[in-house]
């Protein structure tokens, strides 16, 4: 009996590693297993980073410049870290087709920005709201009662209204200061801010307090705001830094100006007398809104807000953009501005004015416009995307909560794509069915997709009536005190303006009414 107690523990002992040494061998089995596993898991190519800042160091002035070089090395798929962020970059068409069509619905969100997050009452607009009922209901709301063809059509005597003004104000400066250039960028700002603010709230004196001034530096604070570096963006680890430091007071006073001026142009509107007024603006439509059972979401004074922010500051910067370049482009290719002159006073002979009727028949001025949208897109790098779900694009993984950024700057400067890319060259779009809607992925520039611009026929309709007047009512050139050329360069930002104002010398065109 002693002899078998003896006996026991060795025996046990035994019994243990012949079980432990079995389930040692399956745990490292699954580990391995595992870990092979997610090396095998394929990421786009990424260029070298640094520690903490990842790819930020690369950016540079024009990200849409730096990000078009890096691409050319990596890819046209490649994978940034931001900071803490992974940002997935797109710079062909065959990979913007993946995003905005293919895969359309998981890249249809977008990312929390704390900047448009302030300016955009907890991004309450359509631009920035995260894709969900929300969203759809916003941009119904827009489309239905401001941006549809129907609308856009019912405010053609509105448009014509506003491009006389704009003829008239260069027709006085010519008659008082004609050997004096006008700052075309200015004018060209303030004539598609009138625009706007004619279409959203309706009849507004421009000079009242000096309402007119202040609302156009709050849209260009907005814009400088919005291309600016935050920190919480890239390193949202580190939010709680923020308020400790006041780095968001900047945007904080732009924002408490705009929900200012609102509030009283909410109110004003409000105030109207019943049976007086026809609801003929955007700001009567949207408070005619607030209690139709036909809107799923609840349409607050904060959406409301947000959703003006949004049509007014976006829609004057990018329109305004275009008309800016496609002049400096048509003075600095003196033959094109002549064959555009040709085309338009051919059709509109011996009247005051081009109307829309006759805008259908100007082919070439649209080619213009395309061409001006092309090599010079308002928006480069289009509105961020985020992915809601992983996504599998040709052998890479893309991960859940991906910033996605599409260089649209990059595709459409493809020599791949476009012959002679760097060239302005009008004819390419002449008898060419390849257009902006969004189906085109070589031109996209008001992007594709559930997040296509809305406003599409809205700028354009306001971008060729504005050019067809300017080219037929005046003969433009360089004031005698500029020397050299007109600079080409972009400043920096989210959309692409002019680095310098574009100041031309207009004269009359003495065959023309």
């Amino acid at each position: 009996m002693i002899v078998d107690e003896l006996l026991t523990p060795p025996l046990t002992m035994h019994a243990f590693l012949l079980w432990l040494v079995p389930l040692c061998l399956l745990l490292l089995s699954i580990k391995l297993v595992l870990f092979s596993s997610k090396r095998s898991v394929k990421l786009p190519p990424s260029p070298w980073k640094l520690p903490f800042i990842g790819n930020l160091h690369q950016l540079g002035l024009l990200p849409h410049q730096s990000l078009l070089k890096l691409s050319k090395k990596h890819g046209p798929l490649m994978l940034l870290k931001l900071g803490q962020v992974p940002t997935l970059v797109v710079s062909s068409s065959q990979m913007a087709r993946e995003i905005m069509k293919t895969h359309d619905l998981i890249f249809a969100s977008r990312p929390v920005l704390k900047t448009a997050n302030i300016l955009l009452y907890g991004n309450h607009d359509m631009a920035f709201a995260p894709y969900g009922e929300y969203w759809r209901q916003m941009r119904k709301i827009c489309v239905t009662h401001l941006l549809s063809m129907r609308r856009v059509q019912l405010f053609h005597a509105a448009r014509e209204k506003e491009v006389a003004r704009l003829m008239d104000k260069i027709f006085s400066h010519v008659s008082s200061h004609p050997l004096e250039a006008l700052n075309m960028s200015r004018v060209l700002f303030c004539f598609t801010n009138d625009m706007l603010c004619r279409a959203i709230l309706g009849e507004f004196s421009r000079d009242q307090d000096g309402r007119n001034e202040i609302f156009m530096e709050m849209i260009e604070e907005n814009i400088l705001l919005l291309s600016g570096f935050n920190l919480e963006d890239c390193f949202p680890s580190f939010g709680w830094l923020i308020p400790l430091l006041g780095l968001d007071g900047r945007a904080k006073r732009n924002f408490i100006k705009w929900d200012s001026f609102l509030n009283r142009m909410i109110k004003e509107h409000a105030n109207k007398k019943d049976g007086n007024h026809k609801d003929d603006d955007f700001v009567d439509v949207l408070l005619s809104l607030k209690n139709d059972p036909d809107i799923d979401i609840v349409l607050d004074p904060e959406s409301i807000k947000a959703l003006l922010v949004d049509m007014l500051a976006a829609g004057t910067d990018t329109t305004y953009i275009v008309l800016e370049w496609s002049m400096a482009e048509l003075i600095k290719n003196s033959h094109i501005m002549k064959k555009l002159q040709d085309e338009v006073r051919g059709i509109s002979s011996m009247k005051l004015m081009v109307n829309e009727d006759e805008l259908s028949e100007m082919h070439y001025l649209k080619a213009v416009i395309k061409e001006v949208l092309r090599l010079h897109p308002p928006v480069p790098l289009l509105l961020p995307r985020e992915s809601i779900n992983d996504c599998q694009i040709e052998d890479y993984k893309i991960p859940s909560k991906t910033r996605v950024v599409i260089n649209y700057w990059a595709i459409a400067r493809d020599p791949k794509l476009w012959d002679k890319p760097e060239e302005f060259i009008p004819e390419r779009f002449l008898n060419n069915p390849v257009d902006f809607k969004g189906q085109d992925f070589e031109f996209i520039p008001f992007g594709s997709g559930r997040r296509i611009c809305p406003g599409i026929q809205f700028a354009v309709s306001t971008i060729e009536l504005a050019l067809a007047n300017l080219i037929y009512r005046f003969d433009w050139g360089l004031s005698a005190d500029v020397v050299g050329k007109i600079d080409m360069n972009e400043a920096p930002g989210a959309t692409a303006r002019m680095k310098k104002n574009l100041n031309l010398a207009p004269k009359k065109a003495f065959n023309v009414m």
